[in-house]
């Protein structure tokens, strides 16, 4: 074959799949996000006022900046559709879009669904091949069935993990921006591919479900088995903040930190050692085998921190991984966007169209083999294509003048 008969492109994994985003923030709609990725239409339905994800960005709090951050990340490859879905002048344009989604995502609570005609009881008798993929705070069942609920109280605080990474009588730690949301929309994910996976052989669609909570309970999974099972937990002593010294964080010369972890310690404690320049303690009677260094974490650490002193961050980094000791940098959040390994593995995504300040964005985190992924195009403006999608809809020009007219419709 020569060049003048390559084979065109493949089409987009997910090419042809129809996703309606009715979801609000980030864990639902970011779920709809890593499907556009895989070429799947998305279409965002919001209210007049927009998601409100549009203005967390434009908050007190929050840094100035040209473009808006966080709506770039989980906004794109989507179209945005403004429609005041409480007008009954809605409803036409609401159930064709019910007609025509193959997924519909929503973190709306059931009272709010069934005010909005958005239901699953209502929804399957209108597509019963939809895929229903719901977020919720809690669950669907128990005391907290139907709370509010953000990634920072019920996949944070909720959970457990809050508690676990401070010490005891320290203040918590806030988690940081859709730290839980992000998480929770891999599932939701995975199971909207589930349910699609089980259409195709039965040919009936079916509501899918997760919750932050269960999310949360999920990533503090290891803590929570072990209180499951009966087992007590590990003391966390303030006077001594270090448990293990091989699993710990080291200071270097030039105040960076970097996380040391051995799991195979017959094999790795001399090439530590050797790494380090630390021979002398092999003969330390305090550290001459296993158990005597687990008796003295602290004394330990001390010892090496005393050696990982001696070496500026990159020295550390480069004699570790010379000697195949698992360590990593503890990276600064305005290092990120600058990564090397994150550039080269695409975990940072160059742009469809670079302008000054967004040239690439955070890759959804799966890749299967073969299957390219859409360059991240720009998040929409609130209702910038509200029109095209109801002209592709069916609905002619006269009616969504009209729509447009009656407040109805917002946007382009």
């Amino acid at each position: 074959m020569n060049d003048s008969q390559q084979q065109p492109a493949a089409a987009p994994l997910l090419s042809g799949l129809k996703v309606l985003d009715v979801g609000t923030w980030i864990a639902g709609p970011a779920a709809a996000t890593v499907m556009a990725d895989f070429g799947a239409e998305v279409i965002k339905l919001e209210s007049l006022e927009g998601d409100p994800l549009r203005q967390l960005a434009q908050g007190p709090t929050s840094p100035p900046c040209d473009h808006n951050y966080f709506w770039v990340l989980d906004g794109r490859n989507k179209r945005s559709l403004a429609l005041d879905l409480k007008d009954p002048a809605a409803a036409p344009v609401r159930d064709a879009l019910l007609r025509w989604a193959d997924v519909l995502v929503t973190n709306f609570r059931p009272d709010l669904a069934e005010r909005l005609a958005l239901d699953w009881a209502r929804v399957k008798t209108l597509n019963p091949k939809l895929i229903y993929a719901h977020i919720t705070g809690y669950g669907d069942a128990g005391p907290e069935a139907g709370k509010p609920g953000y990634d920072t109280t019920a996949w944070w605080s909720r959970s457990g993990l809050a508690d676990w990474v401070r010490l005891p009588g320290a203040r918590p730690a806030m988690s940081a921006p859709g730290m839980g949301d992000h998480a929770t929309a891999m599932a939701l994910y995975g199971a909207i591919m589930t349910a699609l996976w089980a259409r195709d052989r039965t040919g009936e669609g079916r509501r899918v479900t997760t919750s932050l909570l269960a999310n949360g309970f999920w990533s503090n999974g290891m803590m929570a088995s072990m209180t499951l099972c009966g087992a007590p937990l590990p003391e966390r002593d303030p006077a001594r903040p270090v448990a293990n010294a091989l699993a710990a964080q080291y200071e270097t010369k030039d105040q960076r930190w970097l996380q040391l972890t051995l799991l195979n310690e017959a094999r790795e404690w001399p090439k530590l050692l050797g790494a380090l320049g630390a021979e002398a303690l092999q003969a330390d009677p305090r550290f001459a085998d296993g158990d005597a260094r687990r008796a003295d974490p602290e004394g330990l650490y001390q010892a090496l921190a005393t050696y990982f002193h001696r070496l500026t961050l990159e020295e550390a980094k480069a004699v570790l991984a010379e000697a195949g000791i698992p360590a990593a940098i503890l990276t600064a959040v305005t290092e990120l966007a600058e990564d090397p390994q994150a550039l080269a593995a695409d975990i940072l995504t160059p742009v469809a169209e670079p302008q000054p300040g967004w040239t690439h964005t955070v890759n959804s985190p799966i890749a299967i083999e073969g299957a390219e992924k859409v360059a991240p195009r720009y998040a929409p403006a609130l209702g910038e294509h509200s029109a095209a999608i109801l002209e592709e809809l069916g609905f002619d020009a006269a009616t969504v003048a009209g729509l447009q007219a009656q407040g109805v419709l917002g946007g382009a």
